[in-house]
C-alpha cells in the first residue's frame, strides 16, 4: 500500500501537483506581504505540501478533530474564508479544475482528476481546515 502511495504521489508531482504546489507557495509569499496575511500565509504552504504529495493525506475541519471551535471554525473564519476566495481562491481552485479537467481526458489520470478536486474544494474555503494522515 505505502509503495502504491509513493507510485501515485510521483505520477502526481510530474502531472499537475509540482505546478499547483508551487502555486499555493506563490500564494503564500504574496499573503506573507501584509501582516494580515500571515495566518492565510501560513495555510497556504501547508496545503501547498499537501498539493505537492496529496496520497495518503487529506484535510478535515478543525471542529470535528477536536471537538470545540476555535477562531479559525467560527465566526472569523467564515470571515477569513470570504476574503481568502475574493483575494486567492478562486484563482487557486481554477487552476485545480483546469488541472482536472485536462486529467481527465485520460483514463489513467482520473484519480489525479478526483485529487485535483478534492484540493479545488479545499481552496475554496480552507480556514479552519487542518491536514493528516489517512492512517489516523
Amino acid at each position: 500500500m505505502e509503495l502504491l502511495r509513493l507510485i501515485f504521489n510521483i505520477c502526481w508531482f510530474v502531472m499537475g501537483g509540482l505546478l499547483m504546489g508551487l502555486a499555493w507557495w506563490l500564494a503564500g509569499i504574496l499573503c506573507f506581504i501584509s501582516i494580515i496575511g500571515i495566518p492565510f500565509g501560513r495555510s497556504c504552504f501547508v496545503i501547498g505540501q499537501l498539493a505537492f504529495w496529496p496520497f495518503g493525506q487529506e484535510s478535515i475541519n478543525r471542529r470535528y478533530l477536536q471537538k470545540y471551535d476555535d477562531i479559525g471554525t467560527g465566526g472569523f473564519g467564515l470571515l477569513g474564508n470570504i476574503l481568502w476566495f475574493i483575494f486567492a481562491g478562486f484563482w487557486l481552485a481554477l487552476g485545480h479544475l483546469l488541472h482536472a479537467v485536462a486529467c481527465f481526458i485520460t483514463i489513467i489520470g482520473i484519480p489525479f482528476g478526483l485529487q485535483h478536486l478534492k484540493l479545488a474544494m479545499l481552496t475554496l474555503s480552507p480556514i479552519g481546515q487542518t491536514i493528516i494522515s489517512k492512517t489516523v
